[in-house]
């Protein structure tokens, strides 16, 4: 967090002013796991009725070689599949709106696993680990039907983004595409094709309109509460930010499977903290608060630097 330029060993060494050696044997040594980001992030929010949302992103390393993880990687950034490393968080939102990631996955494909078989092990981790979840939420990547069957059987309710070309239907024996429903209305019921009774929502980002389904045995959404939901699920998002510009999860340079992975941990864990210190009300916005760190720095280097300079202010011209 509080380095502007170079994330490395020797940059950390110098600047604490230990060996570089030591910075590394720590990654070499350390085996962190998500379960060790469980039990931290878990002590900052509310274990009860979780709101968990699961999304991935890709850790941009265009200029890679010989690393570990890196593979190409379809990137909502960049609109294209780009060259890095693929990470897929589990995201917790409590009642009170505190919110932490308490479960990650660095895809690698010699495990020979898809991102939804990384979700449903995730699930189950922390459902093992005792979270108390009452939604999970997902865009349309993990909505396949097996996953809504298997988060069904859990007990768990669910909101999902879902495909226009998914089918629906309004009465029995008619199906249609979601997007060419005869008739739209917010939170109407539908049966969804090989899975049963779910609510059906719309939104509008721009030109792009999204569809989402809600499932929620014994409870009908108002759309107020489903645009409650959609917002706790978009934090994940803000998360995805907030790793990157401020964290610095995508700057390291170490290339095996076991020091990136404890690099991803550390990252994370300063998210945490990040989060932590916010609602304690010690600073309100994260850029503004790393902006502050550099700027009696830079502020103190200019006022030394312009001295003997002044002859080159603008003068003011009189008697014009």
């Amino acid at each position: 967090m509080t380095e502007p330029h170079s994330i490395s060993c020797t940059q950390l060494a110098d600047t604490y002013q230990i060996s570089h050696d030591s910075v590394n044997r720590f990654l070499e040594r350390e085996n962190y796991c998500p379960q060790d980001l469980y039990h931290e992030a878990m002590q900052y929010i509310d274990n009860n009725k979780l709101i968990v949302s699961v999304d991935d992103t890709v850790l941009d390393k265009p200029y890679s070689q010989h690393m570990d993880l890196v593979g190409f990687f379809w990137s909502g950034k960049h609109h294209r599949s780009v060259k890095g490393i693929n990470l897929i968080t589990l995201y917790a939102t409590d009642l009170q709106g505190k919110n932490v990631p308490i479960n990650f996955r660095l895809y690698d494909k010699s495990e020979n696993k898809t991102k939804n078989d990384y979700f449903l092990d995730m699930l189950n981790d922390v459902l093992q680990w005792g979270a108390d979840i009452s939604y999970v939420t997902g865009d349309s990547w993990y909505a396949s039907t097996s996953n809504l069957k298997t988060i069904r059987n859990h007990g768990i309710r669910f909101m999902f983004g879902i495909d226009s070309n998914r089918k629906v239907s309004l009465e029995k024996g008619n199906w249609h595409q979601i997007r060419q429903l005869p008739a739209f209305e917010n939170g109407q019921t539908v049966w969804l094709k090989d899975f049963g009774f779910v609510q059906l929502f719309k939104t509008q980002l721009k030109e792009q309109q999204r569809f989402y389904i809600v499932y929620a045995p014994n409870e009908y959404l108002t759309l107020d509460r489903f645009q409650d939901l959609h917002a706790s699920h978009w934090k994940i998002e803000q998360y995805h930010r907030v790793i990157k510009q401020v964290c610095h999860i995508e700057k390291f340079q170490v290339r095996r499977v076991k020091l990136i992975h404890n690099h991803v941990f550390a990252s994370l864990m300063a998210y945490v903290q990040v989060q932590q210190i916010q609602w304690n009300d010690i600073f309100m916005n994260i850029y503004q608060w790393q902006k502050s760190l550099f700027r009696p720095i830079i502020k103190s280097f200019i006022d030394g630097f312009i001295l003997d300079k002044n002859y080159l202010l603008p003068q003011k011209l009189e008697n014009l």
